[in-house]
């Protein structure tokens, strides 16, 4: 209490003249319209700036949630499309359970999970991303993951609440894909030159290609579901000793700022990867 009288008192002229002020303002503006009309315009100004800083300012500390937000949105989108479920075989009578049937008799073939990235790599030849989701919450090996504006890789490891995913930019990466405008299909690989770009092998000549074309992941990928977005053509190369192009592509998924995934669970991957394995062993 001492100290503020003494603050006070030191600092009374200077105080006395903000108050004389802050009264003499009350004063004119309430016997003059121009002057009210001044003043009240000129504080929404400051009070408009000071209320847009604020806002800005909490909004940079709510991004976390925000992004947590838009990504479990996106899951649900995702899980409601048309292209996760499949039609049932009429000819054949089947019990099915019906939490996993919807109202016209298909059952559910992809789910999405959703999960955030909280370890990423994409300097190294062989790269891989950790996220937050693991055995506990529903990831096995060999699950697809994809970012918000395309693919990003595959599930190879799994803990209980963590799972280490074998990016798209990894020398052992291989994933099955097409051209958007003929559904010709290729091998999509990493050469380990550029994070920005993948290598689309095995297009056959016949295949009318042309820079800016879509490529998307095919019908044959056991771990994807078909026509997601790997990227777009940015370069052609003709190998002369063979029938096939090798084609330069740009990566729809951004590598160095990717926060937030979704892992889609295959019902059938089992089954399929099973009877494929065991034909290659024959």
């Amino acid at each position: 209490m001492k100290n503020i009288f003494l603050f006070i008192r030191q600092y009374f002229v200077f105080l006395s003249f903000l108050l004389l002020e802050a009264v003499s303002i009350v004063m004119l503006t309430q016997t003059s319209k121009t002057h009210e009309t001044y003043f009240f315009s000129a504080a929404n100004q400051v009070t408009g700036v000071v209320n847009d800083r604020y806002s800005q300012f909490r909004s940079y500390f709510t991004l976390q949630a925000t992004n947590k937000e838009l990504a479990a949105e996106n899951s649900r989108l995702r899980n409601a499309l048309g292209m996760n479920f499949q039609t049932p075989d009429s000819t054949v009578k089947q019990k099915i359970d019906s939490s996993f049937r919807d109202s016209l008799g298909q059952t559910r073939k992809f789910t999405y999970l959703p999960a955030r990235v909280v370890g990423n790599s994409y300097t190294l030849p062989n790269n891989y991303l950790t996220i937050e989701r693991g055995s506990a919450q529903g990831i096995s090996k060999g699950m697809a993951v994809m970012g918000p504006s395309g693919i990003v890789g595959v599930v190879v490891e799994t803990s209980p609440d963590y799972s280490k995913v074998m990016s798209l930019l990894h020398r052992n990466s291989k994933v099955s894909a097409m051209l958007k405008k003929n559904n010709q299909t290729g091998s999509i690989e990493w050469d380990g030159s550029d994070a920005h770009f993948l290598v689309l092998r095995n297009v056959s000549k016949s295949a009318k290609v042309a820079k800016g074309d879509t490529v998307l992941t095919s019908t044959y990928s056991a771990n994807f579901p078909s026509h997601l977005m790997v990227g777009t053509v940015a370069a052609i190369q003709a190998d002369p000793s063979s029938n096939f192009y090798t084609l330069k592509i740009k990566t729809a998924t951004n590598f160095f700022t990717v926060q937030w995934v979704d892992v889609i669970a295959n019902k059938n991957y089992g089954a399929q990867t099973e009877l494929e394995n065991s034909s290659k062993n024959q």
